[in-house]
């Protein structure tokens, strides 16, 4: 072997050597795919998707369509993307919808100037009366049955629902009387029988001493009228039981007044020709619910002097009492009170002629019931 040679072979095995290595290291990573980098996604030109609103999925019924225009169609929808929304994932079960939580809800963004008249609408207007509806008869079944078919109907109706007859029976007074010299009694009762505008009204009252004939005493039937909500018109007659047999005519009015004075007016004419009158008052005072305090009041008058009775023309009398009673029960009460009664003008003059006095005080306890 020549030197040329011996020089030329080292050369070419050190130059040979890297290669070999290379080729070696790579087949070592055999079966190790490298991945792919992906390449940078070109821009979409549709717009990107909205945050998903947890609200989404809860499709509300369509309010009705107003009358009026609401301000809301000049809105434009069609920039809105709901195709990129995922409801997939959505609980449309009602009975979780009451867990909502609503606090992340941010209101701030959302624009209310645009809803200017979203207000249901509400019911229609009723028509107005028909323009003959004056001509109308009054009641409605008259134009069907006839009013005089209707009109007994009515009767029963009314009937019925409060105007059926009823018995009350009261002794407003009935006490015994102390006053100097002796003793006396009282009564003072009334009652009726009847419905709620008509009814037949039954009166007495009368006085006297004890071991003595009754001094006053008389009766009275009446036919009573209601001619307003609190009062009647009554007329009859009234027979005196004491003294002279004398037979009345009577009319008169009964019932309460304004702030509930319970007032009794009536007019007699006698069948002798003799005219007299007489009213009666008294207010019932509530101290507590059963204690009442009653003040009373009674004037007497004639037209006329009336000599067999001790009357003069003018005021009579004039009686004035007080009572305090106490309801065991509504329909029960004792009483005690004071009552003070004078003469006055002629009939004072008649009773100093019979050496009476004119001014007579008398201390009363009775009782007051009524069923």
């Amino acid at each position: 072997m020549s030197r040329s040679s011996v020089i030329i072979l080292p050369a070419l095995a050190a130059a040979m050597l890297p290669v070999s290595a290379q080729a070696k290291d790579h087949d070592a990573h055999q079966g190790h795919a490298t991945p792919a980098t992906s390449p940078e996604p070109a821009p979409s030109s549709a717009p990107q998707a909205k945050p998903i609103d947890p609200h989404a999925g809860h499709v509300m019924p369509a309010p009705a369509e107003p009358d009026q225009p609401s301000g809301m169609e000049d809105m434009d929808h069609s920039a809105m993307d709901h195709g990129s929304k995922d409801h997939s994932s959505m609980n449309h079960d009602a009975s979780e919808q009451d867990k909502a939580d609503h606090s992340t809800m941010d209101h701030d963004a959302m624009d209310h100037d645009q809803m200017k008249g979203a207000a249901s609408p509400g019911p229609e207007m009723e028509t107005p009366p028909p323009a003959d509806a004056p001509t109308s008869p009054p009641r409605a079944a008259d134009a069907i049955w006839g009013a005089d078919a209707m009109r007994a109907s009515r009767e029963d109706l009314q009937k019925s629902h409060g105007d059926y007859p009823l018995f009350w029976f009261q002794a407003d007074r009935a006490e015994v009387q102390f006053r100097q010299g002796s003793e006396g009694y009282l009564w003072d009762i009334q009652g009726y029988y009847g419905g709620t505008t008509s009814k037949f009204w039954f009166k007495s009252e009368g006085e006297g001493s004890f071991g003595e004939p009754v001094e006053d005493a008389e009766i009275q039937a009446l036919y009573s009228r209601a001619i307003a909500p609190f009062f009647d018109l009554q007329a009859g007659v009234r027979q005196d039981i004491a003294g002279p047999d004398t037979t009345h005519a009577v009319i008169g009015i009964q019932g309460v007044a304004p702030y509930m004075f319970e007032i009794d007016g009536a007019i007699f004419l006698s069948h002798r020709g003799d005219l007299t009158a007489r009213f009666e008052a008294e207010l019932d005072q509530k101290i507590t619910q059963r204690l009442i305090l009653q003040p009373r009041t009674e004037i007497n008058l004639s037209a006329q002097d009336i000599p067999e009775l001790g009357i003069g023309a003018g005021i009579d009398n004039v009686e004035l009492g007080l009572r305090l009673r106490y309801e065991l029960k509504r329909e029960f009460a004792p009483y005690i009170g004071v009552e003070q009664s004078w003469r006055v003008g002629g009939s004072a003059d008649y009773a100093s002629a019979r050496g009476e006095d004119n001014s007579v005080t008398n201390y009363v306890v009775g009782i007051r019931f009524w069923f």
